[in-house]
């Protein structure tokens, strides 16, 4: 593909756009409590050892960096666009970056395991940014995605900062493409103030 140094140029000019519509992951007792929940049920069944490297993409204000902490996880690194939240985990003593989620400056096969809960639907192309989840991922490393359903009471994909609110049919075809295979899903549904709610998790190995 030929893509001229203006196209180039104009897509620059629009991630830095959106960049500046990010706002600080303030913790929610919800949102902590299915993180808690996830973490505590699958780095035991598949088996995380305590020395993985592991990355937290979208990783906010530190909710899953604390309990990679409490669980013995000392080789954790998380990035994030917002540099409130960047500067609250640093105070906190965690390694994190401000790193672009779909542009990841790390080598490849950095990580055994990557955790991305509620962060690939602010992406602006998901199969590139799937597949820069799999470039910095080891061979068999382990993948967790979270993202909201489409259409509930929440209206997920009317969110100004979701770009990339898609069925779960989708979600498995891009992970498929990008070589993870989806070994467990899940379907988390729960009420809100709005009315019902559904978030989809997918567990994947890089094949």
């Amino acid at each position: 593909m030929d893509i001229s140094f203006k196209g180039i140029s104009r897509l620059v000019s629009f991630i830095d756009k959106i960049e500046k519509d990010t706002y600080p992951e303030y913790p929610s007792p919800g949102h902590s409590h299915i993180t808690t929940s996830v973490l505590d049920a699958i780095l035991p069944k598949y088996q995380i050892a305590k020395s993985s490297r592991i990355l937290d993409i979208g990783c906010g204000q530190g909710p899953a960096l604390d309990i990679f902490r409490s669980r013995g996880y000392a080789n954790c690194v998380g990035v994030t666009l917002n540099d409130e939240d960047v500067r609250i985990c640093c105070e906190k003593g965690y390694d994190v970056r401000k790193m672009d989620q779909s542009f990841l400056e790390f080598q490849d096969a950095s990580y055994d395991f990557i955790w991305a809960r509620h962060v690939i639907e602010h992406s602006i192309f998901p199969y590139f940014t799937l597949s820069e989840f799999a470039r910095v991922l080891t061979a068999r490393g382990m993948l967790y995605l979270e993202v909201p359903a489409p259409e509930t009471s929440c209206h997920h994909e009317k969110n100004p900062n979701h770009y990339s609110v898609l069925t779960q049919n989708s979600w498995t075809s891009l992970l498929e493409r990008c070589g993870f295979t989806v070994v467990e899903n899940a379907n988390l549904r729960f009420e809100t103030g709005m009315g019902p709610d559904e978030y989809w998790g997918f567990v994947c190995s890089k094949i």
